[in-house]
């Protein structure tokens, strides 16, 4: 949304800036050239209600700018608060593993002759056709 709201400011502005340079000569009636081209021939109303124009699209550009800055920082934050809930998520389950290693006490090598109890993981019965 900011590049297409960027966009639509810079199109307009452009587009401005080159009707201003095209015509400086005045008149009841003017020949609006873009680029050398004749584009139309407007009377004051119709310079002013595309002036109008130009403005709401200018507006529109602003809208849409903002509205993507707006939506970046509060994605951005999101982000932030789910990093922060992860670390001490990991953090809790660090310290319950360090707290189950010292209450069992360290991991059985090779030579002991009685090794601890581990936790056994229970399997289900696999049934063939099923």
């Amino acid at each position: 949304m900011i590049l297409l709201g960027v966009l639509l400011l810079a199109a307009a502005g452009a587009f401005t800036g080159l009707l201003i340079a095209d015509n400086l000569s005045g008149g009841p009636d003017y020949t609006v050239t873009v680029l050398g081209n004749q584009i139309a021939t407007m009377n004051s109303l119709a310079i002013f209600l595309s002036g109008i124009a130009l403005a709401l699209i200018f507006g529109l550009g602003v809208l849409l700018a903002a509205g993507g800055g707006a939506r970046i920082r509060r994605r951005s934050g999101q982000r932030r608060e789910a990093r922060a809930e992860a670390g001490q998520a990991t953090a809790a389950r660090d310290a319950a593993l360090q707290e189950r290693v010292v209450t069992e006490g360290p991991p059985p090598t090779a030579g002991d002759a009685a090794p601890t109890p581990t936790l056994q993981q229970h399997r289900s019965r696999h049934l063939f056709g099923h």
